[in-house]
């Protein structure tokens, strides 16, 4: 059976490909970046409004600032253009509710996996990670939101611009 998936997707790829829309630079149009969660229910370009091409969209468990996500973000506002952080979790989360230790002894693996115990404290820590980092100075806004996973809604619960 897990062979007959990877036949779909690549059946579907060739389907995609003839019919794709060629966007020739990887800088995101509107100097976007989405932090999110990897959860299959949040469809972010259709929930923000976005296409291709318009921003860069970075995807982990809880959508939660990481270092692999500092690291996106350093090239994709030194690199790449961007100048605006929009970090969006969502509710129902697998995250939300439980402690590093009880995903650690789920999973098996020794990690920080950034369990969320309120949406508007995690997101708060996470913009003070992004503002405080001295190589994220390119980075103008950042808004951090809640996207409502039964109703496609967003909540808009904290944001803040860089002083002129």
């Amino acid at each position: 059976m897990p062979m007959a998936e990877i036949a779909e997707i690549l059946a579907a790829n060739e389907s995609y490909a003839a019919a794709r829309e060629n966007v020739d630079d990887a800088r995101p149009s509107r100097r976007l970046a989405v932090v999110t969660c990897m959860d299959a229910r949040i469809d972010v370009f259709e929930a923000l409004g976005l296409h291709l091409g318009e921003a860069h969209v970075i995807r982990n468990a809880g959508g939660r600032v990481t270092p692999d996500v500092l690291r996106s973000l350093a090239l994709s506002s030194h690199v790449l253009g961007v100048d605006t952080v929009v970090l969006l979790q969502h509710t129902k989360c697998g995250l939300e509710g439980v402690t590093d230790s009880e995903l650690q002894e789920r999973t098996g693996a020794d990690l920080g996996f950034f369990p969320i115990a309120d949406h508007a404290e995690a997101l708060r820590d996470d913009l003070d990670v992004l503002k405080e980092a001295d190589y994220l100075s390119h980075v103008q806004v950042i808004a951090g939101m809640v996207f409502d996973v039964e109703t496609g809604q967003i909540d808009d619960v904290v944001r803040w611009e860089r002083p002129a």
